[in-house]
């Protein structure tokens, strides 16, 4: 059971994200048995610490699912998307 100091209170959002790259993000959350949005949190609080969220194999999984959904984008492209 968690402790007191780790329970919290998650809300719905809306997030729009570009398609290929949700799907990726689906299915390392599948391959990792998390939920998508247990997923995103660990992305998040690792980069606000500057902290890298993925080891070896991992990253491996990540590369073999970038190539099944045909992501090319890298992250100096991010801030940089526009929509058609």
């Amino acid at each position: 059971m968690p402790s007191p100091k780790h329970v919290v209170e998650r809300v719905q959002t809306g997030v729009r994200l570009e398609k290929r790259l949700l799907k990726v993000l689906k299915g390392l959350a599948e391959y990792l048995d998390l939920s998508l949005g247990d997923l995103l949190e660990g992305i998040a609080l690792h980069a606000l610490e500057n902290e890298p969220p993925f080891k070896a194999a991992t990253l491996e999984k990540i590369a073999d699912l970038r190539k099944i959904y045909e992501l090319d984008l890298r992250a100096g492209d991010s801030h940089q998307l526009r929509e058609k």
